[in-house]
């Protein structure tokens, strides 16, 4: 997997003071207590995700102002700092706080191992727009370098199906063209399920087949366009079994189409290099939580998984070696990634998910 990350580092960001040159495998596990700045990693790929969408000055404001991002506000840290290597790549920036709650994106620079390993430098933006992004789109300059990494960066995903409420944009209609990638927030599940039934029957049988074992009435999607207006939708309309009435999606419970939006996501076809989830197993009954882990476990094999989770059912789907331990040290995060070495003899007679309950593990809660 040469696009996904190998090594990270992040200075300054929220309660991470600093994490350096931390490796990453293709299934990392994260655990903590509340607090301990498991979110704040995820956070972090948010940002880096809006600097890549031309958003990057939305975020920072909608997050508080850049003295809410920096490490105990901007009297203790200076500047906030991520440099990250996968494969013969790496990318890194900075963010200096600037007069009030401005900030300026500086010492941008991609990383090339061809030949002679160098960064290459990017230069300063003038207004907080990415210029790896403007590079490689070729807006200037020489995109040789920045192309690969921007197409690499781009293509790490952060997934939220937290949202499930009557009003969610996976329970309404989505136009059909709308179908080649599933987006963060599964807004386009309908029409994305769609283009799987049609150009990818496997992958919509496999899709499916997850998606009965958590909710064995579910027969089929009905996925049938409808003109609505000047546009052409597909809603996530399904059949009971036993039944041809045509049930919508707000008759799906909270549990029930989260799980098909995690189950499209882990076993769609062309999965992005990176899947970020956090607390994946939020509203499941303990078997889906089960077939959760199964899931993410196979997936790991075609791509690269960063999972945050408090479920130890979740954990107990996973080796001891998958998982990293976020704790909350002196007022900074520390990430610790466990050794199969270290916890021998405990798991002869206890599973991942109670040595977490028990606080074996140290990071768990202590029991009073």
């Amino acid at each position: 997997m040469a696009s996904s990350l190998d090594k990270l580092t992040i200075r300054g960001f929220k309660s991470i003071r600093e994490l350096k040159d931390f490796e990453l495998k293709n299934l990392n596990i994260l655990v903590g207590a509340n607090g301990s700045g498991k979110s704040n990693l995820i956070s972090f790929f948010r940002m880096l995700q809006s600097l890549i969408d031309g958003t990057l000055t939305d975020y920072v404001r909608n997050s508080g102002g850049i003295s809410d991002l920096l490490y105990n506000g901007r009297k203790a840290t200076q500047e906030m700092a991520f440099e990250t290597y996968f494969g013969r790549l790496g990318y890194r920036f900075k963010l200096v706080p600037g007069p009030g709650e401005g900030f300026a994106l500086t010492d941008e620079a991609c990383f090339c191992c061809d030949g002679a390993s160098q960064w290459w430098d990017l230069g300063d933006s003038v207004d907080n727009t990415s210029r790896l992004v403007e590079e490689a789109k070729g807006h200037y300059g020489d995109s040789e370098n920045s192309k690969p990494v921007y197409d690499v960066v781009s293509s790490w995903k952060i997934y939220h199906f937290n949202d499930t409420t009557a009003t969610a944009s996976m329970r309404h209609a989505e136009i059909i063209q709308d179908n080649r990638a599933l987006r963060n927030d599964a807004a386009n599940i309908a029409p994305f399920l769609l283009f799987l039934r049609e150009l990818n029957r496997p992958h919509y049988d496999e899709i499916l087949h997850a998606c009965r074992l958590v909710a064995p009435f579910l027969d089929d999607f009905l996925l049938e366009p409808q003109q609505l207006g000047p546009k052409t939708k597909v809603a996530l309309s399904w059949k009971a079994k036993g039944s041809d009435y045509p049930m919508q999606p707000y008759h799906l419970s909270d549990g029930t189409i989260r799980f098909i939006c995690l189950a499209t996501a882990l076993l769609q076809p062309n999965p992005p290099s990176t899947i970020i989830i956090d607390e994946p197993e939020l509203g499941l009954h303990p078997e889906a939580i089960r077939i959760l882990g199964e899931l993410i476990e196979d997936a790991a094999k075609r791509t690269q998984l960063i999972i945050a989770t408090q479920s130890p059912l979740l954990l107990d789907q996973f080796a001891i070696k998958d998982i990293v331990v976020v704790k909350r040290k002196e007022g900074q995060s520390t990430f610790e990634r466990l050794k199969h070495e270290d916890f021998t003899e405990w798991l002869q007679d206890y599973s991942v998910g109670q040595l977490w309950t028990k606080n074996v593990i140290q990071g768990g809660m202590t029991k009073s």
